[in-house]
C-alpha cells in the first residue's frame, strides 16, 4: 500500500495565522457568458464587515451553507454539515493571480473565510481549527471543482488547471459554533494522528485513485459519500 506524502504544517511561517475576511453571497441569476440562462448561484461571495454567525446547517439536501446570510442554491450538490465552511488561502489566491495575471480578491472563488498565514490545502483531514474566541470548526475535505466554478472564473481549461494545482481549499464541519469576524485569529487546536491531508484527498478523489485505500487512515473525519468510495474502491486489471 502507498502511503500518503508527508504532510505539510497547517501554519505556514506567518506568525499570527488569522482571518482575512469572511465572504457571504446572495443568490443572483448569472448573466456571465458560459452560465445557463437564468442559473441562480450563490457562488458571488464578499467580504461583509462585522460579526458573522457560524453554525452547523444540517445535512446535505437540508442544510445549506454554516454562516448566517450565506445562501446555496443547490442543496443537492453543496452545503450541509460536511461543508459548512469553505476556506482558501490568501496565498493560494496570490499564486493564481500571478498566473492568470488578473485580480482575484477575497471571495472570488467562493469561500467563506479567505485565510492569512494558513496553509489550507496542506491541513489534515479532522484537524480542528479554533477560529476568534469560541468557533471551532473540523477539516473534513477538499472542494472539487466544477461546472459552475469554471463558468464563473471564465477561464479556458479551468477546471483541469485548478486541478492539476491541487491547492483546493477546505471545507470544515462546525464542531462548535460561534462568531467571526475578518481579523480574527485562527489556531491549530488538534492535529490527528495520520496524514491525509486536503491536497492528498483531493489527489486521490481526482488524478489518483488509486490512492483511495490510503485516505482511510482519516477515519470518521472523512465524510460519509468518501469514505464509502474510497471503501469500494477496486483497482483496474
Amino acid at each position: 500500500m502507498s502511503s500518503p506524502s508527508a504532510p505539510a504544517p497547517s501554519l505556514s511561517s506567518s506568525p499570527s495565522p488569522s482571518l482575512l475576511s469572511v465572504n457571504v453571497g446572495r443568490a443572483t441569476t448569472a448573466e456571465l457568458s458560459g452560465f445557463r440562462a437564468g442559473l441562480s448561484t450563490g457562488i458571488d461571495k464578499r467580504p461583509v464587515e462585522g460579526p458573522v454567525a457560524v453554525a452547523a446547517p444540517g445535512p446535505r439536501g437540508v442544510g445549506g451553507s454554516g454562516l448566517a446570510g450565506d445562501t446555496i442554491t443547490h442543496l443537492h450538490l453543496h452545503g450541509g454539515d460536511d461543508q459548512a465552511v469553505y476556506a482558501y488561502a490568501r496565498e493560494d489566491l496570490d499564486r493564481w493571480e500571478r498566473e492568470l495575471d488578473r485580480a482575484l480578491p477575497a471571495g472570488t472563488f467562493g469561500e467563506n473565510f479567505t485565510t492569512l498565514g494558513v496553509d489550507v490545502s496542506g491541513a489534515l483531514v479532522g484537524e480542528r481549527w479554533r477560529v476568534g474566541p469560541e468557533l471551532v470548526l473540523e477539516v473534513t475535505s477538499p472542494r472539487i471543482p466544477c461546472r459552475m466554478f469554471a463558468d464563473w472564473l471564465g477561464e479556458q481549461g479551468w477546471m483541469k488547471r485548478f486541478t492539476q494545482a491541487a491547492t483546493p481549499g477546505a471545507y470544515l464541519r462546525v464542531i462548535t459554533p460561534g462568531e467571526v469576524r475578518a481579523g480574527d485569529p485562527v489556531t491549530v487546536v488538534h492535529r490527528p494522528a495520520h496524514s491525509v491531508t486536503v491536497s492528498f484527498l483531493f489527489r486521490a478523489s481526482t488524478t489518483e485513485r488509486s490512492l483511495l485505500p490510503d485516505v482511510l487512515a482519516a477515519g470518521d473525519a472523512l465524510p460519509e459519500a468518501t469514505r464509502e468510495k474510497a471503501l469500494a474502491y477496486r483497482p483496474s486489471a
